[in-house]
Formats: structure tokens, sequence, C-alpha cells
């Protein structure tokens, strides 16, 4: 299967389908931190190229709920962003599509998700509240459930929790491992 993983940087995703046996190529505008498959540049550029699977990850920067403080000085930034995540979801060429996402106004603007996630449900020890919009593809079933006394959304080793940086857009939006293996097991059957 030709997978292509957009918006992603880091290589988990990548590479959890690459352990699987697919060919999955991450895309994105920063160089990828991990060896292995990857086009720096614009997605848009690469969507034609005959892939079965996209899994796509558009910056939520404009977009998430976390940010709403900001929403009215942001007009025109989230006309584009949504324009841009609107361009992902209803790619033509692509029959199989899952766009990921946290809370935010994708869900308003352009149609509610189609399932919620979190780490917790797939063996992680955080929580982090995920939409994802799919196409062709079945809803993610919980691999390895974690229970506590319910997350406060706050857990110490989560995302989170981290404290402001030049790069802590970065590290919250790294795709948690076990996502990541519950994507590749489930969704190439």
């Amino acid at each position: 299967m030709n997978i292509l993983i957009a918006c992603e940087y880091s290589g988990i995703v990548r590479d959890a389908f690459i352990a699987k046996g697919h060919k999955a190529i991450s895309c994105d505008y920063l160089p990828s931190e991990r060896p292995g498959p990857h086009i720096q540049g614009d997605v848009y550029e690469v969507l034609g190229h005959g892939w079965d699977m996209m899994i796509g990850f558009p910056p939520c920067t404009h977009l998430s709920v976390s940010g709403a403080r900001w929403f009215k000085n942001k007009v025109e930034e989230q006309k584009e962003a949504l324009s841009f995540v609107e361009g992902l979801m209803t790619c033509p060429d692509i029959p199989r599509i899952c766009l990921e996402n946290p809370v935010g106004i994708i869900s308003t603007r352009i149609r509610k998700p189609d399932q919620i996630i979190q780490p917790w449900m797939f063996g992680e020890d955080a929580s982090k509240k995920t939409c994802l919009w799919l196409k062709g593809l079945p809803k993610l079933t919980p691999t390895n459930i974690i229970t506590k006394d319910r997350y406060s959304n706050q857990t110490p080793s989560g995302q989170n929790k981290l404290g402001p940086s030049p790069t802590r857009w970065k590290e919250r939006s790294r795709t948690y491992q076990g996502i990541a293996n519950a994507m590749a097991e489930q969704w190439t059957q």
C-alpha cells in the first residue's frame, strides 16, 4: 500500500506503517526528525501521485480551541487554515483519508469529527483529546486502555504539561506511538 503521511516531520506515523511492510512517505515543510522517506515541501504538490491512503496532521495553530482567545485576530489565518484542511479532507484521488487535529473550529466550520480518541486508549500514559475525520476508513478500536483516576488533561508525562518554550508547539504536535501503531495495524488489513 502507498501511504502519504501529510504534515508530519517526526516520522512516527510513517515509520509505524513502514514497520508493517507498507510504502509510507512523510511530507512536511520541515525536515524529518528521523531518517526515512520524506518529502520536504508542499503536500499539495504530491497529492496526485497514486496514494492508496493519506493520514494528515494539518497545523492546528489557527484552528485549535486552545487558542480561542486570539480567534478575533486570526480571521484570515483561520480562513486559509480551513481551506487547507478542506482541500486535504476532500481530495478525490485518495480513497482512504484520516485527518487529525485537536478540538477546534474544523468541527463547526467544516464538519464534526468521525471519532475522538485519547492517547490513554492506546497504551500511552497521557491525555490529549484528538479528533479524527475519516474517509473510507473505520474508527480506531482502542488497543490498551490505561485506567486511572480519570485524566484531568494534565498528566505529568503528557504534552499538556510542557512549559513555555520556542519548541513547545513542535513537542505537542507529535503523535503518540500507541496511536501510530493502531493506525498502521488497523487501517492496513
